[in-house]
């Protein structure tokens, strides 16, 4: 018998291989698909603000990389010793304002150069329901400041649409040979509300089905549906029923290996895949023949692919347990 509902999702016309330079920037999903795609050894650069929900935020944020635009001070704040801004995550910090502005700059400028450089670009968006500082304009992170503080509201689809429409077009005069993959986080923002988040979600997918329309450069991977109607059961949530399980993680990660990688990259993937579970074995007996035969096996694996990945720490690490 069968007891879900699946579907067939279309082979992404712009394929990410190994020799790919790849940017993932966004909500959880950007997180947990490109901490996955950098243990397979890719060249990803995930997240350097941090996660960030809303498509105005991923906006602004490449539009700064783009321009090299400094940060803008009046959306600095300082919370327990420590500086932080509006505009990105809690993890962009500094001792002092100096030291936050240093640490921007540095991400902005290795952001731009994965854009440069880059191949591909993995936007994830999380949610259309922003919030407004009175005295700095809309936020990425309220970074646990009084809720009286701000002003929240959904944004329209089409303000959405030309802030993303608007830095992607640009993207596509200045880095014409960048890829561009639209995802919606499979990841239920529920504190909204559930109408809320449902109706947030709605948009957000038409947000990324007009831009799919609009560019070339743009493609759309169903990460939310996957997890909607392939994966429509409690049994694939944690306990906070807001995030997917590593389960369901991994069955979305397998959908999108077979979509957007080549078939000579997933065979690479697999082959890395099965030496990081071997490095991960932990023997009954570390001192017996057999593990010290297992390791010289495993390094001979390691030696082999490092001609054509970084495998130095693994090798080293192996090294180590002889």
């Amino acid at each position: 018998m069968h007891w879900f509902t699946d579907f067939s999702i279309p082979k992404y016309p712009f394929p990410i291989t190994h020799q790919s330079k790849i940017l993932s920037m966004g909500s959880c999903f950007a997180q947990t698909i490109g901490q996955k795609m950098s243990d397979a050894k890719f060249d990803i650069l995930i997240n350097p603000f941090g996660t960030i929900f809303h498509p105005h935020n991923l906006a602004d944020l490449l539009d700064h990389a783009l321009f090299n635009d400094p940060l803008d001070e009046d959306g600095i704040l300082e919370t327990d010793g420590l500086f932080l801004h509006y505009s990105t995550h809690s993890n962009v910090v500094g001792k002092s304002a100096q030291e936050l502005k240093e640490n921007y700059q540095t991400r902005l400028k290795l952001t731009k150069t994965y854009l440069e450089e880059g191949s591909h670009l993995i936007l994830t968006l999380g949610t259309a329901w922003i919030y407004e500082l009175e005295s700095f304009g809309r936020v990425a992170n309220c970074h646990k400041q009084p809720q009286k503080l701000f002003k929240k509201s959904l944004s329209s689809l089409e303000e959405m649409e030309m802030g993303l429409c608007h830095v992607l077009e640009n993207f596509s005069r200045v880095y014409p040979n960048l890829k561009i993959i639209l995802t919606v986080s499979p990841v239920r923002h529920i504190k909204d509300g559930i109408p809320e988040n449902q109706l947030s979600k709605s948009m957000l997918r038409v947000l990324c089905a007009n831009l799919e329309r609009r560019m070339e450069s743009v493609s759309y991977f169903p990460a939310y549906e996957i997890m909607m109607d392939e994966l429509r059961d409690y049994r694939f949530y944690k306990s906070d029923r807001i995030h997917p399980t590593e389960e369901a993680e991994n069955y979305i990660w397998e959908k999108w290996r077979s979509s957007v990688f080549s078939p000579e990259t997933q065979a690479k993937v697999t082959e890395i895949q099965k030496v990081q579970l071997e490095l991960a074995h932990r023997p009954f007996n570390p001192e017996s023949a057999s593990h010290q035969k297992f390791l010289q096996n495993l390094l001979a694996k390691l030696e082999r692919l490092n001609g054509e990945f970084d495998f130095s720490r693994e090798i080293h690490m192996v090294k180590a347990r002889y």
